[in-house]
């Protein structure tokens, strides 16, 4: 038992090595993207919360300009149509407090909108305009950012070489007023080393690589940067090695930064897209191509929509068909399927006439059952019955040969005493003998005498028995001498069957009024119901089997 535990927990921690990470971080993104909504509305209860600063009467502008500043940070990435309403506040805050620092601040983050927006003449007039030279050493730096950034939304506009050349100058001003160290300095020079240096030139991909690598553990999901820094390390795995795991692990990433800090202006999901698209995943493709697509809609970036734009009707075609070959064998399948069902219903219809049937048939087979039952119970009590009665016979049929045997005997001893007496002359005594009765009447005594002995010797309970059938305090029990009295030996006879009053009362030499009002005055006695009382009586006693 020990073992198996150890061998248990060895499985556990054993376990994540097995894993595969990529797999994992597509399950995350699947849950991101299922829940996206739910970050949407965080996003906007953030927005509302700044709003109502707004409506508060009497704000200071300095006040008022940080929180439109806030609503832009907000917006900038979501949707740039409120972001440049609150941009352009400001800046007329700003010429109303008379703080240049704050118009230019408001004007170079209105480029940057602008840009997005594909409004190139009207970013490159408000960036004309600004001297370079009136600006803060902070200005200075979203100066050389901010034309970095309009030159390469211009490019990928115009997909022109000349413009992104442009953007990599000003990348380079900008790294020469940035910290180095800084997050902000390592993913512009990492950035640098890959794009400008060439993807396999003098060891440079590899080492911005590098740096992109350990600024990806530096970040969170939460840190808007971690987006971008996964996307260029995608786009360079897509560039270099092709190897197309670590493109989806990469974008899969920068999308699942984009989703929750709902960054709209995003380009991972469009590369996912692309990516499950040529891997024959359609599902897939469809659904990060519109989901893209409503992204670059609602942020109004021209440049995403283009792009987005441009794969959607390839990938929304080959999902069309794709939906139309499924729809076609849905169709099949429901075809089949109502077939199938019919005769599934067809089978079940005869199944239950069937069961109906043999529902029937074990109805009846119970009946017969049953009725064999009580016809094997009637069979049975009257094979007991034959047996008691065979019993009976056969006690009665030798108590009869003795009785024959003895009366035999006794009338030859009679017929003796008789021949003696005439042959000696006696006649008197002899008148006298042929005159008395004593003779008979000591012989019936001496015959219920053995009928009682006889009936009680097979029915010993017949007594106690027969007195439960009687009411309390009418019991009927026989005299100290006698076995059976006149009452008990009518009702004895009915248990042995004899019924006929007229053969009782012959047997008993009693009349048939006597036998009759015996009968009577039991019955009047019974607990039971009187018109069954004596049908009760031949029921007493069980078969028991001589032992003596």
């Amino acid at each position: 038992m020990k073992k198996q535990f150890l061998f248990l927990i060895l499985i556990l921690v054993m376990l994540p090595v097995f894993v595969n990470a990529d797999d994992s971080i597509s399950v995350r993104l699947n849950s991101i993207m299922a829940n996206r909504d739910f970050y949407t509305q965080a996003k906007e209860q953030r927005i509302n919360d700044l709003r109502q600063l707004l409506s508060l009467t009497e704000l200071p502008p300095l006040q008022l300009y940080d929180v439109n500043l806030k609503l832009y940070e907000e917006f900038r990435k979501y949707r740039t149509d409120s972001a440049v309403v609150y941009i352009r506040n400001n800046r007329q805050l700003a010429v109303k407090m008379k703080r240049d620092d704050l118009r230019y601040q408001s004007e170079l983050l209105l480029v940057w909108l602008y840009s997005t927006r594909g409004m190139y003449i009207e970013a490159k007039e408000i960036l004309e305009s600004i001297d370079k030279s009136r600006l803060s050493e902070e200005l200075t730096r979203m100066y050389y950012y901010t034309y970095m950034e309009f030159y390469s939304h211009y490019g990928q506009a115009t997909n022109l070489h000349e413009y992104y050349t442009k953007s990599g100058v000003y990348r380079d001003s900008l790294l020469t007023v940035l910290t180095p160290g800084s997050l902000e300095y390592d993913m512009h020079y990492a950035s640098k080393l890959i794009y400008e240096e060439g993807y396999h030139g003098h060891g440079n991909s590899k080492t911005g690589e590098e740096i992109l690598l350990e600024l990806l553990d530096k970040t969170t999901d939460e840190d808007e940067e971690r987006a971008m820094i996964a996307y260029v390390l995608g786009h360079l795995y897509k560039e270099t090695t092709g190897d197309i795991e670590l493109q989806k692990k990469y974008y899969s990433i920068s999308a699942i930064a984009d989703i929750v800090n709902s960054t709209k202006d995003n380009a991972s999901l469009q590369s996912l897209a692309l990516l499950y698209y040529e891997q024959g995943n359609i599902d897939r493709a469809y659904q990060f191509i519109q989901a893209a697509l409503d992204d670059a809609v609602l942020c109004n970036v021209r440049y995403r929509a283009m792009e987005a734009s441009e794969f959607c009707p390839i990938i929304n075609s080959s999902y069309q068909e794709k939906e139309y070959k499924r729809k076609k064998e849905l169709q099949y399948s429901l075809i089949s399927i109502s077939i199938l069902s019919i005769c599934l219903i067809i089978g079940l219809i005869f199944i239950f006439k069937q069961v109906n049937r043999l529902s029937g048939i074990r109805k009846k087979l119970y009946n017969t059952n049953l009725e064999l039952r009580k016809i094997n119970g009637a069979l049975q009590q009257s094979n007991e019955n034959l047996n008691e009665a065979n019993h009976v016979k056969e006690q009665y049929i030798a108590h009869f040969f003795d009785l024959c045997s003895d009366y035999i005997d006794k009338l030859e001893e009679y017929r003796k005493n008789l021949n003696t007496k005439a042959r000696n002359n006696q006649l008197e005594e002899l008148y006298k003998m042929l005159k008395s009765n004593l003779f008979v009447e000591n012989e019936l005594n001496e015959l219920y005498k053995n009928f009682d002995s006889i009936f009680l010797n097979i029915y010993p309970t017949f007594v106690e028995e027969f007195n439960k059938l009687l009411t309390p305090g009418e019991e009927i029990y026989p005299k100290s001498n006698e076995l059976l009295n006149t009452e008990l030996r009518i009702f004895a006879l009915i248990r042995l069957g004899i019924t006929d009053s007229v053969k009782i009362a012959g047997f008993l030499r009693y009349s048939l009024r006597t036998v009759y009002n015996y009968r009577t005055k039991v019955r009047n006695k019974a607990a039971v119901s009187r018109d069954e009382f004596e049908e009760i009586v031949k029921k007493i006693g069980t078969f028991q089997p001589n032992v003596e």
